[in-house]
C-alpha cells in the first residue's frame, strides 16, 4: 500500500509517517516505480506506535516495542527490552503520582487554612466595631458609588 493509504488506515498524517520514518521505526522501502511501499506489517507496527503514544510513551520508548514486532513476535510486548520499558514507565508513573499526592496534599492544606482565616474574618464581622466584610473577587462593592 501506498503512504496516503497507510496514513489514512493508521489514523496518522503522511508527515508523521515519514518522521517515524526518519528515526527507523518504520521500513524504508520503495517499490520499483519509487513510492513507497507498506504492508499489514507495517500498519501494525503503527498501531503499536500509536497505542503507547497514547500512554504517554516517548517515540524512543516505542522503539523496542517495533523491534520485536519486526523480529516476528506475535505482539510487541513479549521481548525484554519492551517489558523494561513498560517497567520504567511504570516507575516514572509512581513518581508522578507520588508528587501529584503531595501536591494535592498542600493544596488541600492551604485550602483549609484559607477557609479559617475567611471565617475568622467573618466572626470579627459580626462583632460590633468589627471590620466590614470585604471581598475583592465578588461585586460586594457594588452598592459604593465611588467604586467603578
Amino acid at each position: 500500500m501506498r503512504i496516503g493509504e497507510l496514513a489514512e488506515r493508521a489514523g496518522i498524517s503522511t508527515r508523521a509517517l515519514r518522521h517515524y520514518e526518519s528515526l527507523g521505526l518504520l521500513p524504508a522501502r520503495r517499490a520499483g516505480n519509487g513510492y513507497r511501499d507498506y504492508d499489514e506489517a507495517d500498519l501494525r507496527l503503527l498501531r503499536q506506535i500509536r497505542t503507547l503514544q497514547d500512554f504517554g510513551f516517548g517515540l524512543e520508548d516505542t522503539r523496542p516495542f517495533v523491534e520485536c514486532l519486526r523480529a516476528g513476535h506475535p505482539s510487541g510486548d513479549s521481548c525484554p527490552a519492551s517489558l523494561e520499558v513498560y517497567r520504567r514507565k511504570l516507575a516514572e508513573l509512581d513518581e508522578c503520582i507520588e508528587r501529584l499526592a503531595q501536591v494535592r496534599a498542600e493544596v488541600s492544606a492551604q485550602l483549609a487554612d484559607a477557609q479559617r482565616a475567611r471565617a475568622a474574618l467573618e466572626a470579627e464581622a459580626d462583632v460590633p466595631g468589627g471590620p466590614p466584610p470585604r471581598c475583592e473577587l465578588t461585586p460586594c462593592d457594588a452598592g459604593d458609588p465611588g467604586r467603578s
